[in-house]
C-alpha cells in the first residue's frame, strides 16, 4: 500500500516513541527513569474530577456543538480577558480536543501549498508537521543558547517575504523552558501588522512560569484581530488524558477552525467540557502547588546536570523541562539518548526531535519526582563518567 503524499509529509512526535522503547526495556525486565514525556505526575484535581463523573450522572453524554458548549466557551472567555487584559466573547472562542488540534486545524485553515510559515526550531515538532501536512513550506527561527533560547529580532525579519502567512510563537517554550521578551514579542506584533500576517501563539505553559510573569502577544495594540491564541487543560491542571483545549481567535478563523473540527472530531466530550468549566472557575490552590513544586524540581535538576561533567544547562524560566548542552561530551545528541537509555536506564530526548537546532542538547522534563529525578541524575553522572574521564 502505497500512503498519500499528506501522510508521507507528516512527521511524529518522538517523545510518544521513546516512551513506548523505555516501556518495552521495562517489560523485559529493565528499569527505566522517565524524563522523555511532557506529562504531569500529578492528579487531576478532585473537584475537577467530580465534577466530570457528576456530568455523566446528570447525562451530559450527548453531542455538543462543534465549536463547543456555550457555558464552556464563556468561562474561557472570561478567563482570557482577565488574564491576557483583552476584550474576548464566547462567540471568539473554539473548544478542541486538546491544543495539538488547534495547532493542526489552524494549519489546514490558513496555509495553502505555496505559502510559508514560521516557527521555533528547536520547537514542539507538531508545528512544522502540521506546515508539511498542508503542503506550505516550513521555516524555521533559530532559539539559540546565548539568546536564552529567544531568537534574534534582525535575523526573523529577514525570514519574513511575501509568502509569509503565519508566524508560530511558543512562550513558555517546549523544549527550552524559554520566555519571549516584551520586546521580542512587539518585534512580532510590528512586523505582523506591517506585513498583515497572523500569529499563532502557543500559550499551553502560561500558568507555569517561575520567573516573571507572562504576557500574551495578543494583549498588544493591533494584535488580538490577527492571533490565535491556544491554550488548553492538559498541563495547568494535569489533565492530560481528558483531551481539552481550545482557540480564541477572531470571528472568521473560528469559522475556518469550526469547518475544520466538523470534519475530524464534531465535537468534545460534554462531559468533558463540564469538568473543564469547574476547571476554570473552581480553586485554583491545586495549580500554584503544582507550580511550587514544578520550581523546585526546576532547581534540583539544574544543580544536578551542571554537575555531570559535559553537561550545562541554562534554568528555564517556565515550563517543566531542561534542555541541557551536552556538547563537549563529544556525542551527538540521538546517540547519546540512545546511551542514556540502553546503558544508564534513563529515557530521554535527543535535543533533535525539536529540529535541526536541537542538535547538541538533550530535553529532560521534570514532571517526575524529586525522588526520581535524583535517581535519574545519579544513573545519567555514572554513565557519563564511563566514557568521559
Amino acid at each position: 500500500m502505497k500512503l498519500s503524499k499528506i501522510a508521507q509529509r507528516a512527521g511524529t512526535e518522538t517523545a510518544f516513541e521513546v516512551l513506548a522503547r523505555a516501556k518495552e526495556l521495562e517489560r523485559r525486565g529493565k528499569e527505566i527513569i522517565h524524563f522523555e514525556i511532557g506529562e504531569p505526575d500529578f492528579d487531576t484535581p478532585q473537584n475537577i474530577k467530580i465534577a466530570g463523573i457528576k456530568a455523566i450522572t446528570d447525562n451530559f453524554t450527548h453531542y455538543a456543538p462543534t465549536q463547543g458548549i456555550y457555558e464552556l466557551r464563556e468561562s474561557v472567555a472570561d478567563y482570557i480577558s482577565k488574564t491576557r487584559r483583552i476584550s474576548v466573547n464566547p462567540e471568539e472562542v473554539i473548544i478542541t480536543p486538546g491544543g495539538k488540534d488547534v495547532i493542526f486545524s489552524a494549519a489546514l485553515s490558513l496555509l495553502d501549498e505555496g505559502d510559508e510559515a514560521l516557527y521555533p526550531n528547536p520547537g514542539y515538532p507538531i508545528y512544522e508537521s502540521a506546515i508539511r501536512l498542508t503542503g506550505a513550506t516550513p521555516v524555521p527561527i533559530p532559539l539559540l543558547e546565548e539568546n536564552d533560547f529567544a531568537f534574534d529580532v534582525n535575523y526573523f525579519r529577514k525570514l519574513i517575504t511575501d509568502r509569509t502567512k503565519l508566524i508560530i510563537i511558543n512562550s513558555p517554550g517546549n523544549p527550552t523552558g524559554g520566555i519571549l521578551s516584551k520586546e521580542a514579542l512587539e518585534a512580532i506584533s510590528e512586523v505582523a501588522i506591517e506585513r498583515d500576517i497572523l500569529v499563532l501563539s502557543d500559550e499551553i505553559y502560561s500558568r507555569i512560569i517561575y520567573d516573571g510573569e507572562f504576557f500574551s502577544i495578543a494583549s498588544l495594540p493591533g494584535m488580538q484581530e490577527r492571533t490565535i491564541i491556544l491554550d488548553g487543560f492538559s498541563k495547568t491542571y494535569a489533565m492530560t488524558g481528558w483531551r481539552l483545549g481550545y482557540a480564541v481567535a477572531n470571528r472568521d478563523i473560528i469559522e475556518g477552525l469550526k469547518k475544520i473540527a466538523v470534519n475530524s472530531f464534531s465535537c468534545v466530550a460534554t462531559f468533558v467540557q463540564m469538568a473543564g468549566i469547574e476547571a476554570l472557575t473552581g480553586p485554583q490552590d491545586e495549580v500554584e502547588r503544582m507550580r511550587k513544586e514544578y520550581e523546585t524540581r526546576r532547581n534540583l535538576i539544574i544543580e544536578g546536570l551542571n554537575k555531570i561533567p559535559g553537561f550545562s544547562t541554562k534554568v528555564p524560566r517556565g515550563a517543566f523541562y531542561a534542555f541541557p548542552n551536552i556538547k563537549k561530551t563529544g556525542m551527538k545528541s540521538k546517540e547519546l539518548a540512545d546511551y542514556l537509555m540502553n546503558e544508564g536506564g534513563v529515557a530521554t530526548l535527543s535535543g533533535t526531535s525539536f529540529g535541526a537546532y536541537g542538535e547538541g542538547y538533550l530535553r529532560f522534563s521534570y514532571a517526575t519526582s524529586q525522588e526520581k529525578i535524583k535517581e535519574g541524575l545519579e544513573k545519567v553522572r555514572v554513565a557519563i563518567e564511563k566514557i568521559i574521564k
